[in-house]
């Protein structure tokens, strides 16, 4: 009974699908050129074909089970087998090279291989070569975003989810509407739990209206071109980042922006267009403000601030605007103030029937 070869050294070469194939670290590229053996489980394993083109020979192997994997990578004999624990030149440290076997793991992670090494580990000790784990590429940050493009695919496709497949633009709009005012609650709660679930549910509707934007018969686009068109204008509104103008502040950088915008919308009749009209009502009126005092336009005098004798549809309309009016002027968010005083009214009131505050 042998044990392996003195330097024998398996490596677990860990790559991600996020990452185009053939884009590996130099250790890994490294160790695949200078391994024994180099081993996969699946003969469509995305690295392979540029493994290949690279001149790294690649076998793929398909054992029944991770602990059989196991036993076939560190030379160990089959349960209750005897004999040369390299086995017909089966296990780690065979081949021409430096007594190295190179595992490419795959792309479901290997389910139970780790588990097993280190039970082989221990049951075996010093007959089982060194083990080393090698990250061969690494997700770059917002990566995950990809897995997001291919599950929205696949919901999407034929064979998908049927009730995914019969969304359109429009029918999607109201949960759009209603994802936004849940993030809305979970950010003035300070629930962060609920804040960063919520930030998910408002991206997939930008995922998923990318999406079907991808069927358009005319008028195609893709999350690509979503995500293109907003760098180029993020970076265009930020000449002090990423250009050579000079900014003295956050009020000088938002004046900045406001005539880059300006400049870009110059087909705009009024200093009002664009404005959504769909906004909830308080939050209309405020940006409709907001609107005609960035402009410096005074050709419609405020709405006076005084409660009137009698309050009717039209009277309380124009007191609500004279508010929003004096809130602008303020500093004030006043769809957020109300909101605030509406939860505070509500609490009040369940404290009132011997009931807790709302969570």
């Amino acid at each position: 009974m042998t044990t392996n070869p003195p330097g024998a050294k398996l490596i677990l070469l860990i790559t991600t699908h996020r990452v185009a194939p053939g884009l590996l670290s130099w250790p890994a590229w490294e160790a695949l050129r200078s391994a024994g053996r180099v081993l996969a489980g699946d003969a469509g394993h995305p690295q392979l074909p540029a493994l290949r083109q690279a001149g790294v020979e690649v076998e793929v192997v398909a054992p029944a089970s991770a602990p059989a994997l196991a036993r076939l990578l560190t030379g160990a004999p089959a349960d209750g087998a005897a004999g040369d624990r390299n086995g017909a030149g089966d296990g780690a440290g065979d081949g021409d090279g430096d007594g190295t076997t190179v595992w490419l793991g795959g792309p479901d992670g290997d389910p139970g291989l780790t588990d097993a090494l280190a039970r082989l580990a221990v049951e075996r000790a010093g007959e089982v070569p060194e083990i080393e784990v090698l990250p061969g590429s690494y997700d770059l940050p917002g990566s995950r975003l990809l897995d997001l493009v291919s599950v929205m695919d696949r919901l999407r496709s034929p064979g998908g989810c049927p009730w995914d497949a019969e969304q359109t633009h429009a029918s999607l709009v109201k949960y759009l509407v209603e994802e936004a005012f849940e993030l809305v609650e979970a950010i003035e709660e300070g629930d962060r739990d609920t804040l960063r679930e919520e930030l998910g549910d408002v991206l997939l509707q930008v995922f998923f209206h990318s999406r079907i934007a991808e069927e358009h018969p005319t008028g195609a686009f893709s999350i690509d071109d979503v995500a293109g068109d907003i760098v180029e204008k993020l970076m265009y509104r930020h000449p002090h980042v990423f250009g050579d103008t000079e900014a003295d502040g956050a009020a000088e950088v938002e004046a900045n922006w406001e005539t880059l915008k300006a400049a870009e919308k110059s087909d705009r009749e009024s200093v009002l267009d664009g404005v959504p009209a769909g906004l909830p009502s308080l939050a209309y009126a405020a940006k409709l403000v907001s609107r005609v005092r960035r402009s410096g336009f005074a050709g419609v005098p405020d709405e006076p601030y005084e409660l009137p004798a009698e309050l009717t549809a039209e009277s309380a309309g124009r007191l609500l605007l004279a508010v929003a009016q004096r809130a602008h002027d303020a500093g004030l968010d006043v769809d957020a103030a109300l909101r605030a005083a509406a939860r505070g009214y509500r609490d009040a009131v369940r404290a009132a029937e011997g009931l807790k505050p709302a969570e």
